[in-house]
């Protein structure tokens, strides 16, 4: 190649260079703006650019609790400074801050966030549950007396209320049913007392139950939330709380990227009732409940294991007419599917009070829909009670055994001697195999066994009759609605094998 090619050649590779540079510089920046100042990501980036914008915007809606709660007792005599000591002013401020030992005042903190301009104010309830005295910090600085408007235990929410000198600046309540595993989230709160802090992370699972409460749906994040960020938001890329961080799980007592917040689906109603009315009112369906194992799908006749079994009705309970009966799988209520037993007691009491609904059930092997209409659920109504059982038997006329029970029938002196209630009736349990699965399942001696896959059985004729049948039908296992003497029922499967 001569001098003159090899110049030109330069002279292509040189032109070609800048007009690729030049189409870079036209072409759209890969990081846009979306929502909120948040920036969308372009495909394979780790995480967002930066969430200055979106921050910026927001922290003056999130603020500081901090809460005064004496501790009460007579903890010996006050502690003061020496007639004329020089520390006198370092006495007094420090115990009339901490209590003078008499009656100790207990300091704490916490987050919380703006949700109306007026001054109405979210936290969690663990945060202000038993405070004599409550303060909100803005990030201003500025700091206001707080009253409690209401709290509820079971979702762990409470609303204050301040009287600002100006309209405050609120947050936007999202949409938590809409995020997805792996979508980015913010957390702003106030964690170990330092106040303003954000931290970012991703959606690490949805509908985490943590054995907190009857309402357990928490979102997880990796999102780093310590102690003091209890209370405090939990952001979309678009500015909105789509959850209100509540637990960590962690051994130091630091984050180690798992910690959970409360999903605005459950929260909006939970807060919009305190505010209107100060407490919840919580549908009620008044039954008791079992989930619906492998076993007990397998026994009705079920494809998979879902829903939840009803075990029992409340007498006086709003389903106390029949349109709910005892061995009933509900698979859906009001439209929403129950795919867990712990589905349908949220779904239940995000219902509103009185409102008649339509619930699918699976009854005797068939989906059928049945009308309800709600009552109220107040503390009380709680459906527990021990199981007991007596281990002496009652001689009866009759006396059959399958699946390891002895079947008898009810007398007068069974009745008496196992405080069988006269409505009960049924199939007497007289005697239980040891080692055999009726055992594990702690089926005892004066039990009664009311109905077999969903049968009512009265003698033992009738139970070994169902059993039988059962087994020629190919059934592995058999449901067994089963009964206390003061008439809790509770359901067994037992495999028939």
């Amino acid at each position: 190649m001569n001098v003159q090619a090899l110049i030109r050649f330069r002279s292509l590779i040189t032109l070609l260079l800048v007009l690729a540079a030049a189409s870079l510089a036209a072409a759209p920046p890969a990081l846009a703006q979306s929502g909120a100042g948040a920036r969308a990501l372009a495909p394979g980036q780790p995480g967002p650019a930066s969430v200055a914008d979106l921050a910026e915007g927001l922290l003056d809606s999130v603020v500081n609790i901090s809460t005064r709660q004496s501790a009460g007792g007579d903890r010996g005599p006050a502690m003061r400074a020496p007639e004329g000591s020089p520390f006198q002013d370092f006495f007094d401020e420090f115990f009339n801050e901490r209590g003078d030992g008499r009656g100790r005042k207990v300091s704490s903190l916490g987050s919380g966030f703006v949700v109306d301009p007026s001054g109405f104010i979210v936290t969690n309830n663990h945060v202000i549950e038993g405070a004599d005295d409550i303060e909100v910090n803005f990030a201003d600085g500025s700091k206001l007396k707080a009253t409690l408007v209401g709290a509820d235990t079971k979702t762990d929410l409470a609303v204050l209320k301040v009287e600002p000198p100006a309209p405050l600046k609120a947050v936007p309540f999202g949409d938590s049913e809409k995020m997805r595993i792996g979508d980015w989230v913010m957390a702003i709160g106030n964690p170990f007392g330092l106040g303003g802090t954000v931290t970012v992370g991703i959606i690490s699972a949805r509908g985490r139950d943590i054995q907190s409460g009857p309402y357990d749906n928490f979102i997880q994040t990796d999102a780093a939330i310590n102690r003091g960020n209890s209370g405090g938001p939990l952001f979309n890329m678009q500015g909105e709380v789509i959850g209100i961080n509540t637990a960590i799980i962690s051994p130091s007592g630091g984050s180690i990227g798992i910690g959970f917040a409360i999903p605005t689906e459950l929260a909006v109603s939970v807060i919009n009732q305190l505010r209107e009315f100060g407490e919840t009112r919580r549908g009620w369906l008044g039954v008791r409940i079992q989930p619906v194992n492998e076993e007990v799908a397998s026994s009705l006749g079920m494809g998979r294991p879902r829903g939840a079994l009803i075990a029992g009705i409340i007498k006086g309970g709003p389903v106390d007419n029949g349109s709910i009966l005892a061995g009933d799988v509900v698979v859906k209520f009001d439209g929403r599917d129950v795919d867990e037993m712990r589905d349908l007691p949220r779904i239940v009491a995000e219902t509103p009070v009185g409102k008649e609904v339509e619930v699918v059930v699976i009854r005797d092997g068939k989906e059928m829909t049945v009308k309800v209409t709600l009552g109220r659920l107040e503390d009380g109504d709680q459906a527990a009670g021990d199981e007991t059982g007596d281990d002496g038997a009652v001689e009866t006329p009759v006396a059959l055994t399958a699946l390891g029970i002895t079947f008898g029938e009810i007398t007068d002196d069974a009745r008496a001697e196992h405080g069988i209630g006269d409505e009960i009736e049924g199939v007497l349990v007289l005697s239980v195999e040891d080692g055999s699965a009726a055992k594990e399942k702690k089926i005892m001696p004066g039990d009664v066994i009311v109905e077999i896959a969903q049968e009512a059985v009265t003698t033992p004729e009738e139970a070994m009759d169902r059993i039988a049948r059962l087994k020629s039908d190919g059934r592995r296992n058999a449901l067994l609605m089963i009964t206390n003497g003061a008439g809790e029922l509770r359901f067994v499967t037992l495999r028939m094998d």
